[in-house]
């Protein structure tokens, strides 16, 4: 390839050999960004080996708006992700001192005091709705009894709605404050549970919030529920029966590190 550097006029032309190869216009054209998963090819690989797991789930590309999912309408009760909901209502009104310690408690340690509280002093079931009506959420409703946030019921589709409004509707610090607690989130969560998994998982590149919550004798609801690699929202709320808790982490910790490999590629 011949390479020609010059600081010459226009009065004083480069020379040029004409018996030198042309270097083709597309070899010097910028580099083209690499094409966009296809999120629904992702989706169906990622639920291929789940099983007999009762799985919801849901992946929004927050730069173009696509979303896709396998089971993303079928309705769940949230366990801690409701705490995602009553953050998204206290932060978008007068937030105190006092808030910000209970919501950075609550998303970061999974903390359930510290989400008693927000339930009293915020209206828990009065922000249900009104989060549900500012984010367009279909499937999102306050629980039959007021006592019980766990039970709030929701659904995949609803959740990634949910961190695209928390994302594009907060005020700017709110947003940094609520991204930074669930970037913050220890493994082992105020109530001694292992909430490294899902999303969570090392190598997934996430920040995220976890749910868990039995419903005895054998019924554990296990959710993950957050955005990889700063673009793509994605929840994976599932109901798993008959399996001991570690046996459960791994199927969600699975699911998603096939999505997290499709929808950020490596090499």
């Amino acid at each position: 390839m011949l390479s020609l550097v010059c600081a010459c006029t226009a009065a004083d032309p480069v020379p040029v050999d004409a018996s030198a190869p042309r270097t083709p216009e597309s070899a010097v054209a910028p580099r083209a960004e690499p094409a966009a998963p296809d999120l629904a090819d992702a989706v169906t690989r990622a639920v291929a080996d789940t099983g007999a797991v009762d799985l919801g789930l849901a992946v929004l590309d927050l730069a173009t708006g696509v979303q896709t999912g396998s089971r993303a309408d079928v309705p769940f009760p949230t366990a801690s992700l409701s705490k995602l909901v009553v953050a998204v209502d206290v932060l978008g009104g007068d937030v105190t001192e006092e808030d910000r310690d209970l919501l950075r408690r609550a998303l970061s340690d999974s903390d359930d005091d510290a989400m008693n509280a927000l339930w009293t002093l915020h209206d828990g079931m009065g922000a249900v709705e009104r989060v549900a009506a500012a984010a367009g959420l279909t499937a999102t409703h306050a629980p039959a009894d007021a006592s019980q946030w766990g039970d709030v019921e929701t659904s995949a589709a609803d959740v990634v709605r949910l961190y695209r409004h928390a994302l594009t509707a907060l005020p700017e610090p709110e947003r940094d404050f609520f991204v930074a607690a669930l970037s913050s989130a220890p493994r082992t969560a105020a109530d001694g549970f292992e909430q490294d998994f899902g999303l969570l998982a090392p190598g997934v590149g996430a920040y995220a919030k976890q749910g868990w919550m039995w419903y005895f004798p054998a019924e554990l609801y296990l959710h993950s529920a957050g955005v990889v690699a700063g673009r793509y929202a994605v929840a994976l709320l599932s109901a798993q029966s008959g399996v001991d808790e570690g046996t459960a982490r791994d199927h969600v910790t699975a699911v998603a590190k096939s999505l997290a490999a499709a929808l950020v590629p490596h090499g």
